[in-house]
C-alpha cells in the first residue's frame, strides 16, 4: 500500500482514473483505543462493517481481540489472518454446514440464537457439545437509530425466559444480546434495552446469564447528524448496567461496527461531467456510495483541485450521480462543494471506512479502485485527535 500525507498529494503526483480509498491507520488506532480503555468489557468488532484485511490486522494490533462474524467466509477471513483472534458467530440464523464447519474446523464456540429451532439447530450441528457460549438475542426497540434492526432478529421480551431457560441446559456458558440499531443517535436506547434486560432475569432468578451483550449501534459523526459524545454512551451503558441483577463474574460485550472503522477511510473520486447542480463523478451506489445514494446518508466532503491554487467560491449544494448507466445511481446530498466545482477536480467523500467499499460490486464493470495510506486526519471525529480538524468545505 503506497503512502502519502494527504489525499491532496495523491491527486496532484498521479490525478487517478479510478476511485481510490485513503486509509487512515491513526483514525483506526484511535477508535479502537477509545472502546478498549473506556468499554467495561470484551469489545468485539462487527465484521461486516469492513473486512479489508489492513482494518482487520490494523484493529487487532490496536488491541482487539474480539470479532462478531456472521458467515463462514468470514470466519475463515479472521481466522487466516487473527488465527489468535476470539470469534463469535452472532447471526442469529445459521445453516447447519455454516454451524458445523465453524465448531469443527476453526474452533468457534460462541454462537448466537432467537428461537427454539436455532437453538437445537447449534447443539445438534455441534455433536451436544459441552464446551458452548450461547447467546439469546433479543428485539428491543429501535427508535433512536438512523437504520433500524428490529424487523428480521430477535425474540419478544415476552417470550425470552423460556428460551433462555432452554439455553441454560445446553450451555456452558449463557448470555443475552440484542442491538439498538445502527446509528443509534440517544444513548437512553440502551437504558430502555437493559432495562428489558433487567426484568427477563429478574424473572428466572435461578437461571444464571454469564454474559450481557449490549450489541452495536455506536455512532459517527455525519453533516447532518451529530450524535451525542460516545461519553454519554458508555455512562447510559454503564447505567443499564448497575440496574442489572448479575454478579461479579458476569461478562459484558459490546459490538460496534460504524463507530470503530467509519473515520478510518474516506473516497477520492473525480468529477467527469457538471450539469448545473448536478456532478458526475466514477463512484456511485453500486460503489462505495450505497449509503447515499438508497438510505440518503450525506457523508462530510471536500474538493481538491489537480494543480495547487484552491478556491476561494463560496459553497452550495450538489447532487451526485455515479458512473454506471443505472439512473438509480443516485446520491441526492445536498453535499456541500465550492459553487465554481468543474470536469477534472477530485472530491474526498469522507467517513466511508463503515460500509463504503464493502458494498461495492462489479455491476457496469465500474470496480476497478485502488487503497492508500494518508496521514492527514479524518473529515470529521467523535474521537478528537488532537489534529483533527473540521474542513471548511465539510
Amino acid at each position: 500500500m503506497d503512502n502519502y500525507d494527504t489525499p491532496d498529494e495523491l491527486v496532484r503526483q498521479r490525478r487517478p482514473d479510478i476511485p481510490v480509498t485513503c486509509f487512515r491507520p491513526e483514525s483506526l488506532s484511535a477508535a479502537a483505543k477509545w472502546f478498549t480503555q473506556n468499554f467495561p468489557g470484551k469489545v468485539l468488532y462487527a465484521v461486516k462493517a469492513n473486512p479489508a484485511p489492513y482494518v482487520l490486522t490494523g484493529l487487532f494490533h490496536a488491541g482487539i481481540r474480539h470479532f462478531d462474524v456472521a458467515s463462514i467466509p468470514e470466519v475463515e477471513l479472521v481466522r487466516g489472518l487473527l488465527p489468535k483472534a476470539h470469534l463469535a458467530f452472532m447471526h442469529p440464523v445459521k445453516s447447519r454446514s455454516a454451524i458445523e464447519r465453524a465448531y469443527f474446523d476453526h474452533g468457534v464456540r460462541d454462537f448466537a440464537f432467537d428461537s427454539l429451532e436455532e437453538l437445537e439447530k447449534i447443539v445438534t450441528c455441534t455433536g451436544k457439545s459441552k464446551d458452548l457460549t450461547l447467546l439469546l438475542r433479543l428485539a428491543v426497540p429501535n427508535t433512536a437509530s438512523e437504520l433500524p434492526l428490529s424487523g428480521k432478529f430477535g425474540v419478544l421480551p415476552e417470550k425470552a425466559a423460556a428460551l433462555l431457560k432452554a439455553g441454560r441446559k445446553a450451555a456452558k456458558r449463557l448470555g443475552i444480546t440484542f442491538h439498538v440499531g445502527s446509528q443509534t443517535m440517544d444513548p437512553q436506547a440502551y437504558i430502555t434495552a437493559l432495562a428489558l434486560v433487567a426484568e427477563i432475569l429478574q424473572s428466572i432468578p435461578r437461571t444464571k446469564v454469564d454474559i450481557v451483550d449490549v450489541g452495536g449501534g455506536f455512532p459517527s459523526l455525519y453533516p447532518d447528524m451529530s450524535p451525542p459524545a460516545l461519553a454519554d454512551y458508555k455512562a447510559a451503558i454503564e447505567q443499564g448496567f448497575d440496574r442489572l441483577p448479575h454478579g461479579d463474574r458476569t461478562e459484558f460485550w459490546c459490538e460496534p461496527g460504524r463507530a470503530l472503522v467509519a473515520e478510518s477511510c474516506s473516497v477520492i473520486t473525480r468529477v467527469d461531467l457538471r450539469k448545473n447542480d448536478v456532478l458526475y463523478i466514477n463512484d456511485g451506489t453500486y460503489g462505495s456510495l450505497f449509503d447515499a445514494g438508497h438510505l440518503g446518508f450525506r457523508y462530510p466532503v471536500r474538493l481538491i483541485r489537480p494543480v495547487p491554487g484552491g478556491t476561494e467560491a463560496r459553497l452550495k449544494p450538489f447532487r451526485f450521480y455515479g458512473p454506471t448507466c443505472d439512473s438509480i445511481d443516485y446520491m441526492p446530498g445536498p453535499f456541500m462543494l465550492p459553487e465554481d466545482v468543474r470536469e477534472g477536480d477530485y472530491i474526498e467523500i469522507g467517513q466511508l471506512g463503515a460500509y463504503g467499499n464493502t458494498m461495492r460490486t462489479a455491476f457496469n464493470g465500474f470496480d476497478a479502485t485502488e487503497t492508500v495510506a494518508v496521514a492527514a486526519p479524518p473529515l470529521a471525529s467523535m474521537y478528537e485527535l488532537e489534529d483533527a480538524k473540521e474542513p471548511a468545505t465539510v
